[in-house]
């Protein structure tokens, strides 16, 4: 008696999925996919910054800029907040008053930490991540480090900020001021009865007179050249000034 052994073929996931596919003409198999862990996400990110001949006529250098000017009446408020209650905190601990009162300080510091990376992540591009929450309870509120350093935060930067604006607004104004000079030079000896924009005139007290005039087309050049110079250093003292803001808010304010 002979028994005929029939062969027999190991089918694999893709020949099963090719047998499937050539029943149906119309239907493509689907192409294997490989999950991969993906990288983790940073926790903060910031857009390029425009190139050096662009940098004065582009939109992220005048967000920045929104983001110097602004943060001059966030700091005062966020200064005189920090240091007000936390004064009063601890003035206050000698009867046990004071221990709500720093908790109110720093969860309000919390708050003006969120407020702090919501403008950053408007106007400097720069997406940072809340810190995690607090332990529930009083306790858990005066040893929230996140809320101790939000605090620390509207306190040193502060000055910093005060600078910033100063900086940024007397970089801004003068530079286009200056730069656009030729477009009103003549107002001055049509209005004012002046050569030109008067630099300065005087007379001694041995009645020698002085004065300088910005008047003939070279000098109105020149002087607009220089506004133009201050013009496109302009996005780059913002930009140093807003590095220091970037810093503090990832470190302060962050996870």
């Amino acid at each position: 008696m002979t028994s005929t052994m029939l062969p027999t073929t190991d089918h694999s996931p893709s020949d099963h999925s090719a047998d499937r596919s050539s029943d149906h003409p119309g239907r493509t198999a689907p192409a294997a996919t490989h999950r991969t862990a993906s990288a983790p996400v940073s926790a903060s990110t910031s857009a390029a910054a425009p190139a050096f001949w662009r940098a004065p006529f582009a939109g992220a250098t005048y967000r920045a800029i929104g983001h110097t000017i602004t943060s001059l009446p966030v700091a005062i408020a966020g200064f005189a907040f920090a240091v007000t209650l936390f004064a009063l905190g601890v003035g206050t601990l000698a009867i046990w008053v004071g221990l709500p009162v720093l908790a109110a300080a720093l969860t309000g510091a919390r708050a003006l930490g969120a407020a702090e990376r919501g403008r950053a992540r408007a106007l400097l591009d720069l997406d940072v991540e809340a810190p995690a929450a607090p332990a529930p309870g009083l306790r858990g509120r005066l040893t929230d480090a996140a809320g101790w350093k939000a605090l620390l935060f509207q306190t040193v930067m502060f000055p910093w900020r005060v600078l910033s604006f100063v900086l940024s607004v007397t970089f801004l104004v003068t530079g286009w001021a200056v730069a656009l000079f030729p477009t009103y030079s003549w107002v001055f000896h049509r209005y004012l009865d002046w050569p030109g924009y008067r630099v300065f005139d005087f007379t001694t007290d041995a009645g020698v007179h002085h004065a300088y005039y910005i008047e003939s087309p070279a000098q109105i050049a020149a002087v607009s050249g220089i506004g133009f110079v201050l013009v496109f250093l302009t996005p780059l003292l913002v930009r140093g000034l807003t590095r220091v803001d970037r810093v503090a808010i990832r470190s302060l304010l962050g996870r």
